[in-house]
């Protein structure tokens, strides 16, 4: 870097800053908020929707017009409110640096704005600080550096200047630190060699500006259906205008028929209640512990088929604890007793050769001492009598620390380093000589416990006075393991993903041997890939290796986003967790991205669809239970929808062939609004079936108007025109024209056949007829406001006419033929829906987890039997 120990020049680290610029994140500009508007209504359904309005006020129906346009200016505002916070990602990134930095400049200490540091500038590094740009350490003294936003290693990290192997891996360099990550202890001198946006940080700003949005599978089926009804329009009125004009009518008589098939054609409010049932679906996750920062990931998550999860705080509880002890001969994972000699020496021994108190100190340090005070030490009275009188303090060169005190000198540090320096031992007996077979048996309690993700201290001690090297001819009092252990609801929680179909994969910054122990105990066991094996693989061979591999060890930002990349090319539907600036790319790319609202950082949660309020598996398995309970309700409030859509077209257009215009605009959109305001919604609110957690999950590319709701759509509404166009040649008995009671009474009966309906498309998706109360009050409240259009003076404004008992007693026997019909429809499409989901598990190219052919254990008969 053409650099010393005195730093740059003032005019050296000028030109420099002329030459590479400012140390800071760039972005493309991102979206203006008027932009962001505007997309909101360039959708095929919303356009088609606008066309109709415009239509509408030509020919003078201007409330039709009206209540379109607050139907679209509602969901387009709230879309809006969505999609612009989502935009604000990169400004977090801008926001993670200091305001200034310590550099030598002209051989002397200076503070510089963070901008102002160039390549060659010499860092002052000490705890607390947050480093300011990728550098490579010259000199450090106990320099320990948090890079979990980076790396997503929860322990800090030891810095030495020692010469590595250029190709050692991000999480392994101890000798360089690097931008958004933090000094935790010690101090150290670092010289600059990569600033804004060629650090590892930029690399991400970069990655993270890259990633496209990726349409949901509802809002692919909600543009593809907007297109096809828009298509579906024109070709209807292009065929009933010169049709009907051809027969006599007169143009405006056509026209309006035309907006009729248009408006009947046209489900006003499936944007706005697919919007509100979403809203309402996000208030329940919130009550869950899982905060939705974007609709549509609701619904994505009803058709997630991998999870990606970090394993630090997500699959274990993020804080280091003591788990087992090893003193002489003997191994102690219960309650740890002070009284024993041996025990309650290897614990105060870790409680004064420690650095940690109530408010500050390293993890490790922190589970030594709370350890101890579990035990029932009193550690500050402890520490109080036996005052600290010299040190020598922990480096990564020597791995061990020691403390001296009036009556022994205590020693911790790595295993093998402690028992160099040891010659006895402490056993049950006393002091003894330390032999090589007793040596050999520690080193492989090390590897015991380190099978067992333990991370493995070695303490010793030896009186003060013993003279020579304080650390040297030591007692081995024992080992100390620890582990940031498994969270005890995790296991159960990835169980039951499997039996819903859905490959769990961790993805760690750990080692393999931790990270491998770990999964072990979750319940995720497969082979484990580490990052340097993933980086000699390319893009085809990582592809054939994803689907077997759920185990990823020292991974990188990168290889978290080439792993999701690879499933996703696979055709599948990704939910993946992250915490740290470096998870920012891959939660932007994945279908679902999930950040920890404990420990995320800004950025990580800026780029997230959804952010876990208590940073727990257990949590995304319950979002994904309410993501596929919202899809069962939405995807039966649109068969519901569409259905009805279908029968008005259907009716409007067989009445114009017969020179009969049935059902004005104004009619329909009532109907509409009853059909797609208070019932629909309503839907929303339907609990989750018994079986919600016991399917795989909805292929990519499976749309929501799926067979069964194309057979439950054709068969609903072709009995709904078949009975009410009965309904209107038996009430016009063969007059020329539909006169208002007429129209009354298909309008009438219309509304009646679709409030039946909501229960009959509930059944056919297995929920109970009688469940839902809200339900009920809806279809209530709708119904009367629907006798307010036929009993009060609204009736001029719709063309309607008081019925009487008589017309009454006519609809309900229309409704006792439509019924048998409609419930038939029903049965059918509930068993093909059923007999679909078992041919999923039974014919997949390759059986998942869940399925029958790998089955996780306790999976009962019944289990089977629903899948």
């Amino acid at each position: 870097m053409d650099s010393d120990a005195d730093g740059l020049s003032t005019e050296e680290a000028r030109r420099r800053f002329e030459e590479f610029g400012a140390n800071e994140i760039t972005s493309e500009e991102g979206r203006g908020a008027l932009e962001v508007l505007v997309s909101q209504f360039t959708s095929g359904l919303v356009l088609v929707l606008v066309g109709a309005a415009v239509l509408s006020v030509a020919v003078g129906h201007v409330v039709d017009a009206v209540l379109i346009t607050v139907i679209l200016l509602a969901n387009g505002i709230f879309g809006f409110v969505q999609e612009y916070r989502a935009e604000r990602s990169l400004e977090a990134l801008r926001e993670l640096a200091a305001p200034s930095v310590m550099v030598y400049r002209d051989g002397a200490r200076q503070d510089v704005d963070i901008s102002e540091v160039v390549p060659g500038d010499v860092l002052v590094l000490e705890q607390g600080d947050a480093v300011p740009a990728d550098a490579r350490i010259a000199e450090s003294a106990s320099l320990q550096v948090d890079e979990a936003p980076l790396t997503g290693e929860s322990v800090p990290v030891e810095k030495s200047s020692e010469e590595l192997d250029s190709e050692t891996p991000l999480a392994e360099r101890e000798n360089m630190v690097y931008r958004g990550t933090t000094v935790t202890r010690g101090r150290g001198e670092a010289v600059v060699v990569e600033t804004g946006m060629d650090t590892e940080m930029g690399t991400i700003a970069t990655e993270l500006s890259e990633a496209e949005t990726r349409q949901t599978p509802l809002q692919r089926d909600l543009d593809r259906l907007g297109r096809r009804i828009g298509i579906g329009v024109l070709v209807l009125s292009a065929l009933v205008i010169p049709f009907l004009v051809f027969r006599g009518t007169a143009l405006l008589s056509a026209a309006l028929t035309a907006i009729s098939l248009a408006v009947a054609a046209i489900p006003e409010g499936l944007p706005a209640v697919v919007t509100l049932t979403l809203a309402l679906g996000v208030q329940q996750m919130a009550d869950e512990n899982a905060l939705v920062r974007t609709l549509p990931s609701v619904e994505s998550l009803g058709s997630v088929d991998v999870v990606c999860t970090d394993k630090t705080g997500t699959l274990t509880e993020g804080k280091m604890r003591v788990a087992r002890l090893w003193v002489h001969d003997e191994v102690i994972d219960d309650a740890f007793d002070p009284e024993d000699d041996r025990v309650g020496t290897l614990l105060r021994v870790g409680a004064l050769c420690n650095d940690a108190d109530d408010e500050r100190g390293e993890p490790t340090e922190q589970a030594l001492r709370q350890a101890a005070i579990d035990a029932g030490i009193d550690v500050d009275a402890l520490r109080n009598d036996t005052p600290r009188e010299g040190e020598v303090p922990f480096s990564s060169d020597r791995k061990r620390m020691a403390t001296v005190h009036a009556d022994r000198i205590r020693v911790k540090g790595a295993p093998e380093v402690v028992l160099e320096r040891s010659t006895r031992v402490l056993t049950a007996d006393g002091v003894a000589e330390l032999d090589e077979a007793t040596r050999n048996r520690i080193r492989e309690q090390v590897e015991t416990f380190a099978d067992s993700a333990l991370r493995v201290l070695a303490f010793a001690d030896k009186p003060t006075d013993d003279g020579g090297d304080p650390e040297e001819n030591l007692v081995f009092v024992g080992l100390q393991g620890l582990i940031d252990p498994a969270r005890p609801e995790v296991a159960d929680a990835i169980t039951e993903t499997h039996l819903a179909g859905i490959d769990v994969k961790m993805i760690t910054g750990d080692n393999r041997r931790t990270a491998q122990a770990i999964g072990r105990e979750v319940g995720i066991e497969s082979d484990v890939l580490t990052g340097p094996e993933l980086d000699a693989m390319d893009d085809a061979e990582l592809r054939e290796r994803v689907e077997d591999v759920d185990i990823y060890a020292r991974a990188t930002p990168s290889h978290k986003v080439r792993i999701l990349r690879a499933l996703q090319d696979d055709g599948r539907t990704v939910a993946m967790t992250g915490d740290g600036v470096n998870d920012a790319p891959a939660l932007k790319n994945a279908d679902v991205g999930i950040a920890m609202g404990v420990r995320g950082t800004d950025v990580a949660k800026q780029a997230s669809d959804i952010i876990l309020l208590d940073d727990n598996y257990a949590t995304i398995k319950n979002a994904i239970r309410r993501g596929r309970t919202i899809f069962d309700n939405v995807w039966k409030f649109v068969a519901y929808l569409l259905s009805a859509n279908l029968a008005e077209v259907l009716l409007v257009f067989v009445a114009s062939l017969f020179g009969y215009l049935i059902l004005p605009a104004v009619q329909l959109l009532w109907i509409n609004l009853l059909t797609d305001g208070l019932p629909a919604l309503a839907l929303g609110a339907d609990a989750e079936s018994s079986d919600v957690m016991r399917r795989e999950p909805r292929a990519s590319t499976d749309g929501i108007i799926d067979r069964p709701m194309t057979t439950l759509m054709g068969g609903v509404g072709l009995t709904t025109t078949v009975v009410l166009l009965g309904v209107m040649f038996l009430t016009l008995r063969g007059a020329p024209e539909v006169t208002p009671y007429v129209m009354t009474m298909v309008f009438t009966g219309f509304v009646v056949f679709e409030f039946v309906k909501l229960y009959v498309v509930r059944w056919s998706r297995g929920t109970p007829p009688l469940t839902n109360r809200w339900l009920a009050g809806a279809v209530s409240a709708s119904f009367v406001l629907h006798l307010s259009v036929l009993y009060t003076p609204l009736n001029q404004y719709f063309g309607t006419v008081p019925l009487g008992i008589d017309d009454w007693g006519r609809l309900l026997a229309a409704l006792a033929v439509a019924v048998p019909g409609f419930l038939g429809v029903a049965w059918y499409v509930r068993r093909s829906t059923r007999e679909h989901w078992t041919t999923q598990n039974r014919t997949g190219d390759e059986p998942r987890r869940g399925t029958d052919d790998e089955r996780p254990s306790g999976t009962t008969e019944r289990d089977r039997d629903v899948r």
